[in-house]
């Protein structure tokens, strides 16, 4: 009876081999639940805006960033932009 025992809680490397490899197929399986779908549409419903930069060029914004920024200024003159871009006239 000891014997039988003894063989059943030994753990050989050609047991542990088709258990080792069959856990890396496990993200090929894909249990998540992300929908490629989903990530094309939102990504073609978002909208951007296109800003100055202070150096003079311009960059296209997503206007939900946009709505979650603190505004630092609003309604500022000719010359306070012409300032804040570094241009004296």
């Amino acid at each position: 009876m000891n014997l039988n025992s003894k063989k059943e809680k030994n753990i050989s490397r050609r047991g542990v081999l088709p258990i080792l490899g069959s856990s890396l197929l496990i993200p090929f399986l894909g249990f998540g639940n992300f929908k490629k779908d989903d990530l094309i549409l939102s990504n073609e419903k978002e909208e951007y805006q296109t800003l100055l930069k202070p150096d003079g060029t311009t960059v296209k914004v997503k206007i939900s960033t946009l709505k979650k920024s603190k505004i630092v200024k609003k309604n500022i003159s000719n010359n306070a932009l012409l300032n804040w871009l570094g241009k004296t006239f």
